[in-house]
């Protein structure tokens, strides 16, 4: 028996470390580290900000250098106006060029302009995406977070369940011992009994299986074991439709709409310089040497710097450029016209969201009387029923009774819990 006691005072302590508990904060806080979403967002937002430069808009000079030798065999004939000839077989020549080229772009409509523009809004846009991604995925910890404590709410309803059928069948047992109690009693409660622990492990599957998911959204490891908090809180004061609407154009969702207008408009322009002249300043330097073994010129080698400008106009490319443009104005129409729709959905989304939050707000204080009340009433008829004073049924309609006001509570509870959550995304303040 010490042995047993022992290892028991060893081992409790270390359940107690396994199963730590889990915060909000301390879900968030992983899920802004490890969530594979968010550093999928992340890392496009810094390709967005790479992308934003000058050289990637065309608008700074191309520097090349090259070099070339090229050796030749081949034998030569040549006729002289004196009547003289020359026959040379086997003849090496060998050609040696090197160079050092610039080449900018000094004016091509304003393309260089509307491009570095353009990437400047897709660096802005791939933030907004980012900051639309963290907010959509705190929704998603917060959510589940708190449906595991529904889950767990949903158990300790089950776990009351389980006692009164215990309390309900200990007393037909008493009461079949004295000739006071029927054999058809006896097998409806045991049934009642078995069937609340069946639906008490199949709800610890669920709690369970809503963990995991938990950790999947927090990009953590599968092996981890936890506990949530026991009690859904929900916000006061009240989320007022008012506050939320003001948010509304400060949406990310919103925002990054806005962001891809700017975007398609500048393709617009983008496709308009397109049929726009372009100048361009080339220079180089150039260093060429060739040697003979026979002929007049032995020996030559050329160096030095040159300069030019080159001027291109389009005439004609088949109307490529024309129907580019055209193009890009439809779909930047469309740009605002989606950006239009997706306001008034997220306003209508807004209002329809506060009314469920308002009513399951509203409704919480009455169903909480109700909890109480349908308590007293179990104990009551408990009480009758030890004394033979109500019926087996009265029983189990007493009990149903509190697990319907039980389960409406919890469920208002995380009604009225999304709702907030989802209000609190709407208006981008989840923190």
């Amino acid at each position: 028996m010490k042995k047993i006691f022992l290892f028991f005072s060893l081992f409790i302590p270390l359940l107690g470390l396994a199963q730590q508990r889990l915060t909000l904060e301390m879900a968030i806080d992983s899920a802004l580290k490890n969530n594979f979403d968010i550093r999928i967002a992340r890392n496009e937002a810094e390709i967005g900000k790479i992308n934003n430069h000058y050289g990637m808009a065309g608008g700074l000079p191309a520097i090349t250098a090259g070099v070339s030798d090229n050796s030749s065999l081949y034998n030569i004939h040549q006729e002289f106006g004196d009547g003289t000839s020359a026959n040379v077989n086997n003849s090496f020549s060998n050609n040696l060029n090197a160079d050092i080229s610039a080449s900018i772009v000094l004016f091509n409509g304003l393309k260089v302009i509307s491009a570095k523009k353009r990437l400047s809004y897709l660096q802005d846009k791939g933030f907004l995406e980012l900051n639309m991604e963290i907010q959509n995925t705190l929704a998603a910890i917060m959510l589940k977070y708190f449906d595991i404590i529904r889950q767990e709410g949903y158990l300790k309803i089950i776990h009351s369940t389980i006692d009164i059928s215990r309390k309900k069948s200990e007393i037909i047992t008493a009461q079949k011992n004295v000739g006071m109690a029927n054999d058809a009693d006896m097998m409806q409660a045991q049934i009642d009994l078995n069937l609340a622990e069946q639906n008490y492990r199949s709800q610890q599957l669920l709690v369970e299986n809503s963990k995991t998911e938990l950790i999947q959204l927090m990009g953590g490891s599968q092996e981890q074991i936890f506990i949530t908090g026991d009690t859904i809180i929900t916000l006061s004061p009240l989320i007022t439709l008012d506050s939320v609407l003001l948010f509304l154009k400060d949406n990310y969702q919103y925002l990054t709409a806005e962001q891809q207008i700017k975007i398609s408009e500048q393709l617009a322009k983008e496709a308009r310089a397109e049929r726009m002249p372009s100048l361009r300043l080339n220079t180089a330097y150039d260093v060429g040497l060739t040697n003979n073994p026979k002929g007049n010129t032995l020996t030559n080698l050329n160096y030095g710097p040159y300069a030019g400008l080159n001027l291109q106009i389009p005439l004609f490319n088949g109307g490529t450029s024309r129907i580019r443009q055209k193009t890009a104005l439809l779909n930047t129409s469309n740009a605002r016209l989606e950006k239009e729709n997706l306001f008034n959905e997220l306003t209508a989304l807004a209002r329809k969201t506060h009314q469920t939050y308002k009513n399951a707000y509203g409704q919480l204080e009455i169903q909480q009387a109700s909890v109480r009340l349908s308590e007293k009433l179990v104990a009551l008829v408990l009480q009758k029923f030890q004394l033979n004073q109500a019926t087996i049924l009265d029983l189990k309609s007493a009990q149903q009774s509190y697990e319907n006001s039980a389960y409406l509570l919890v469920n208002l509870q995380y009604q009225a819990k999304v709702a907030e959550i989802e209000l609190k995304r709407l208006s981008c303040l989840l923190k």
